[in-house]
């Protein structure tokens, strides 16, 4: 089941987004088991979400679900 901003939009690894008032970039979505050890292991631990890079302020984070109010999506990214 895929993941959604709360204004409506999937969220899609590579966008570019504000978390917290700062610039960063999703890295990983975290919305169902893969078969990739990273994501997995956000499903099994924490449960579903995204992790986050932004290397000046918080370096990486995962959110969970029920703290998506604090993401914004500014732009869509290269999800390479």
């Amino acid at each position: 089941m895929p993941l959604f901003y709360k204004s409506g939009e999937e969220i899609r690894i590579g966008d570019r987004i504000t978390y917290l008032s700062k610039p960063g970039e999703i890295e990983v979505v975290a919305d169902k088991l893969v078969g990739d050890a990273e994501v997995d292991y956000y499903l099994e631990e924490v449960g579903r979400g995204v992790l986050i890079r932004e290397p000046k302020v918080y370096g990486r984070v995962f959110v969970e679900v029920r703290d998506f109010g604090d993401i914004l999506l500014i732009d869509r990214g290269d999800p390479t």
